[in-house]
C-alpha cells in the first residue's frame, strides 16, 4: 500500500496525469473519475503512451512546473519553520501535493478548452463549411453508437467502383479531423462522414457544417453510456441527424429496437433480410467471408464479400441501394461488394505461425458488436473455439446487465473456452454464464500480458481464437 502511494512522488506522475486526461479525450469528468479510482500510478501507461501533441506538451510543461514548485515550496517552508510546524507541513505536503496537481490538470484543461480551443474551433467550422458549400459532391453522413466505421468503409469500397469517393480515415469523426480532410478535397463525386457523438449537440454541429444529402443511422446502444447518462439521451443525440436528412434520404437499421422505435414515414429500412424491394436470399458466412443473392431488375445477383458475419449484410445492402441511386451499374456494385474485406481490429481473421486462427475484434467495444461476434464464432464448426475478453467500458449504470447478458449469450453459444481478464466487469460475465448453465470452460488471467504469454500453450493448430475488445488504460 505504501509503495503504491509513493508512486505519486516520481517524475512520471505528472506525465501519467496528462496521459490519462488525453486518453479521456480531455473530458474532465472521466479524467477525475479515473484519478479517484487509481491507487498505483506506476501502472498507467501500459498499452499506449502519451501522444505529445501541442496541447499535451503545453499541459505537461504546466503540470511539471506546478508539481515541482509545490515540492520546492514545501521544502522551503519546512526548512524555515520550527519543529512542530515542520511535521504538520510535511504531512500536509505529502497528502495534498498529488491532489492539487491532479486537479490543476483538470482546471488547466478547462482553461484551454474555453479560452483557446472553442474560439479556434469556431473559425475552423466556418472555414470547413465554406469549402463544403462549394463542393458538388453527394455528402453522406453516418451516425450511431456502433458500426459507423464499418459502414463508411463498405460504402467507400462499393461506391468507388463508379464514383470518385473520399472519406476521413481512421476515427476522424470530430470537427478537427473532418476539417483536415476537407482541406484536401480534389473534385470528389461523393463524400462520406462519420459523426462522432459524445455529448448532446455534437451531431447537430457537424451536420450544420456538412449539410448531408443522405444520412445513415447504424444503431443505438450502451456504448459511451457513461458520458451520455441514459439511452434516451444517446438516442436523441444520434437522431439529431434526422433533422437534416428526412424521409427517403435517411437510412435506418431495422434490426435495432431503439432505432425502429424512431422510424418516420418514408425512411429506408435496412437489415440482414434486405432493403426496400431488394430481398436477401440464401445468406451464409464462414471464415472465408459471406455470400447471398438478391433480385435486381428481375436479375438474380449473387453477391460475395470477405467480410465475416451475417450482421454485415444490412450495411452491404445499404451500399447497394445508395450505389443504384447514384447511378452505379449492377456489375460495378457487385465488383465493389466483392472487394470489401475485414477491417483492422474488426472481425479480422489471421492464421498465426502455429496454425491457430486469430480473429481480431479488439476495436469492437459495444454490446451489439459483441453479440454479432459471439454469434459468428458460435456458427463455426469443426474447431475448438476460444472467446477472449476483458469486457466493455463506459456502460454506465447498465454495466452489470450488459455483461451478464454477454455471459448468457456465451453459454447458449456453446463455445468451448471462455477466457476472461480480471477486472471490475468480467465477474458479471461469469455470473451470466453460470445462470444459463454454460458448458464451456472459464479460464481467468490477471492481465492481458499474462494471457498473451500463455496463449501459445493453451491453443493448438486448427483452434479459432476471437479477441473481443480492448481494455483502455484509464479503466485499469
Amino acid at each position: 500500500m505504501i509503495k503504491k502511494f509513493l508512486t505519486r512522488y516520481n517524475f512520471n506522475y505528472p506525465r501519467s496525469l496528462v496521459y490519462m486526461l488525453q486518453s479521456c479525450e480531455y473530458g474532465v469528468k472521466n479524467y477525475l473519475a479515473w484519478y479517484h479510482r487509481t491507487d498505483d500510478f506506476s501502472q498507467v501507461e501500459q498499452r499506449k503512451e502519451l501522444d505529445l501533441t501541442v496541447r499535451a506538451k503545453i499541459t505537461l510543461i504546466a503540470t511539471l512546473f506546478v508539481y515541482f514548485s509545490l515540492i520546492i515550496l514545501s521544502f522551503l517552508l519546512i526548512f524555515n519553520l520550527s519543529a512542530p510546524y515542520k511535521i504538520v507541513t510535511l504531512v500536509c505536503a505529502i497528502i495534498l501535493i498529488p491532489h492539487i496537481t491532479a486537479y490543476f490538470v483538470a482546471f488547466f484543461s478547462m482553461i484551454i478548452e474555453l479560452s483557446i480551443k472553442k474560439p479556434i474551433e469556431f473559425f475552423i467550422a466556418k472555414k470547413t463549411e465554406k469549402i463544403l458549400k462549394k463542393s458538388n459532391a453527394i455528402k453522406i453522413a453516418i451516425a450511431g453508437s456502433y458500426g459507423k466505421t464499418t459502414m463508411r468503409e463498405i460504402l467507400r469500397t462499393v461506391l468507388s467502383e463508379g464514383r470518385k469517393v473520399s472519406a476521413p480515415s481512421h476515427n476522424h469523426n470530430t470537427l478537427i479531423g473532418i476539417a483536415r480532410f476537407v482541406e484536401k478535397l480534389n473534385g470528389e463525386d461523393a463524400l462520406i462522414f462519420e459523426l462522432g457523438e459524445y455529448y448532446p449537440g455534437d451531431v447537430k454541429k457537424l451536420c450544420k457544417i456538412i449539410k448531408p444529402d443522405i444520412g445513415i443511422i447504424t444503431g443505438v446502444n450502451e456504448a459511451h453510456l457513461e458520458r451520455s447518462g441514459s439511452l434516451k439521451t444517446t438516442t436523441s443525440m444520434i437522431f439529431e441527424l434526422a433533422g437534416f436528412t428526412k424521409g427517403a434520404n435517411l437510412y435506418l437499421n431495422g434490426e435495432d429496437d431503439l432505432v425502429v422505435g424512431n422510424i418516420s414515414q418514408d425512411n429506408i429500412i435496412y437489415s440482414r433480410f434486405g432493403i426496400g424491394e431488394y430481398k436477401v436470399n440464401t445468406p451464409s458466412t464462414d471464415l472465408s467471408g459471406l455470400s447471398f443473392s438478391t433480385l435486381i431488375k428481375e436479375r438474380e445477383v449473387i453477391l460475395k464479400s470477405e467480410l465475416l458475419g451475417l450482421h454485415l449484410i444490412g450495411p452491404i445492402m445499404t451500399a447497394l441501394d445508395i450505389g443504384l441511386r447514384l447511378g452505379l451499374s449492377i456489375d460495378e456494385i457487385k465488383r465493389g461488394i466483392s472487394a470489401t474485406k475485414p477491417f483492422p481490429h474488426r472481425l479480422n481473421p489471421k492464421i498465426d505461425g502455429s496454425g491457430v486462427v486469430i480473429i481480431d475484434d479488439t476495436y469492437n467495444g459495444n454490446p451489439d458488436g459483441v453479440a454479432a461476434a459471439i454469434d459468428f464464432l458460435s456458427s463455426l464448426s469443426g474447431s475448438r473455439r476460444f472467446y477472449i475478453t476483458p469486457g466493455l467500458v463506459e456502460m454506465g449504470e447498465r454495466t452489470e446487465k450488459v455483461h451478464r447478458e454477454i455471459g448468457k449469450r456465451l453459454a447458449v453459444a456453446n463455445i468451448e473456452k471462455i477466457v476472461l481478464i480480471k477486472n471490475s466487469v468480467t465477474p458479471f460475465i461469469e455470473k451470466g454464464f453460470k445462470e444459463e448453465n454454460g458448458r464451456g470452460e472459464i479460464i481467468w488471467f490477471d492481465d492481458v500480458f499474462m494471457l498473451f504469454a500463455s496463449l501459445p500453450l493453451l491453443t493448438a493448430k486448427g483452434d479459432v481464437v476471437l479477441l473481443q475488445n480492448d481494455w483502455s488504460d484509464q479503466y485499469q
